[in-house]
């Protein structure tokens, strides 16, 4: 599972360089530090032959949806049936896109004590997450785009932690994943597999993660190295 993530990259001109996008298309953004469901954000998408970004909210809600009453149960979707399941299906063969982030949250210990770990790449480079993107009507005429992240089993690295990861995609990947001209959309279940295993970092964050209410950097201080 993924449940909550971050982008915390404080130079919006470099990162819009970094994703292959004009600077424009990010709109207000501002680092984050904690991403959590049903919160807005933005995917990556292509069209034509360029990538675009666009904003969307997490957790996916079915254009024939009613309502958006099911999108917090809807912010991941698993490799294994996410071309079978009817919430999934349409997304994963005609709005398949790329959430990127640099971390992404997980926890350990007992539910009275939940401890957070930011889980990152160790060179500090971005993640491009595999999610799907539908588009629905919270009124007439008024059109809201949300995301799902697909996640498939743990790797050695997080195995410990929980049994579930995001699938994070190399650029070759993430551009053949975005391809909306793929004729065979089942060809490109082969991306949707653990990472190597030496790609991602663990260590504590702060338990002010906790708390979706919360934002900022002081979210990813190790508080234990202060001996509290």
């Amino acid at each position: 599972m993924c449940g909550r993530f971050t982008m915390t990259r404080r130079d919006r001109t470099e990162l819009a360089a970094m994703l292959g996008v004009p600077e424009s298309q990010l709109g207000d953004y501002v680092p984050r530090f904690n991403i959590a469901p049903t919160q807005p954000y933005f995917v990556l998408k292509t069209k034509y032959e360029s990538r675009e970004a666009i904003p969307a909210t997490w957790g996916l809600v079915n254009s024939w949806a009613k309502d958006a009453s099911r999108a917090s149960m809807c912010i991941n979707a698993k490799a294994e049936t996410v071309d079978k399941l009817p919430s999934f299906r349409e997304a994963f063969e005609k709005r398949r896109c790329v959430v990127p982030a640099d971390g992404f949250y997980e926890w350990r210990g007992p539910k009275a004590r939940r401890d957070p770990l930011w889980i990152h790449p160790a060179d500090d480079a971005l993640l491009l997450f595999a999610g799907l993107f539908e588009a629905w009507q919270p009124q007439p005429g008024e059109w809201q785009t949300t995301f799902t992240i697909i996640t498939t089993a743990a790797n050695r690295t997080l195995e410990p932690i929980h049994n579930r990861i995001p699938v994070i995609l190399d650029e070759a990947g993430a551009a053949d994943w975005m391809n909306w001209r793929e004729p065979d959309p089942l060809s490109l279940k082969r991306l949707l597999v653990p990472a190597p295993d030496d790609l991602l970092v663990v260590r504590p964050a702060s338990p002010l993660v906790n708390s979706v209410k919360n934002e900022g950097p002081e979210l990813l201080e190790d508080l234990s190295l202060f001996g509290q």
